[in-house]
């Protein structure tokens, strides 16, 4: 065990656990914020993604000894009412059906239109590609992003 310091959603944690402790168990069993889905636990299906820095990366694979002093933003902290472009346009498209994976869909078009707020198709498929979604909902969330992007 050890100290590990860690800023999530805009504040500082310490916790006294296993440094090898990937972070979606640090983010579920320590910190409760369970927003964030187990999906395969191997960072294949993208239902863990968080943003790292900005960035969309697989939290089942990062053990939080790497994470230093980035910044780690899950789905609770993406915006305080739950009105983010991206949560906003999946709405409008009426995305969710069993909606396990789609706090890391929205994470990961989250990240994408952060980095290019006008992406086109091409750049939504590269984005998305490795997030799964069992109920098919792909068609609904590109057109979710396209609409996101034009907020």
């Amino acid at each position: 065990m050890a100290i590990v310091k860690l800023k999530i959603n805009g504040k500082s944690q310490e916790l006294d656990i296993d440094p090898n402790t990937p972070l979606l168990w640090v983010l579920r069993d320590h910190l409760k914020l369970v927003g964030t889905k187990y999906g395969c636990g191997i960072a294949q299906c993208g239902a863990c993604t968080v943003h790292l820095g900005g960035n969309a990366i697989r939290s089942c694979q990062i053990p939080v000894s790497t994470i230093g002093e980035e910044e780690i933003t899950t789905i609770e902290g993406l915006s305080e009412k739950g009105d983010h472009p991206v949560q906003k346009a999946w709405l409008e498209h009426d995305i969710p059906q069993c909606g396990y994976c789609q706090a890391g869909q929205i994470m990961a078009a989250a990240a994408l239109l952060q980095k290019n707020p006008s992406p086109s198709e091409e750049d939504i498929e590269t984005a998305m590609n490795g997030n799964l979604c069992r109920c098919g909902t792909y068609l609904r969330i590109k057109a979710a992003i396209k609409t996101a992007s034009q907020s």
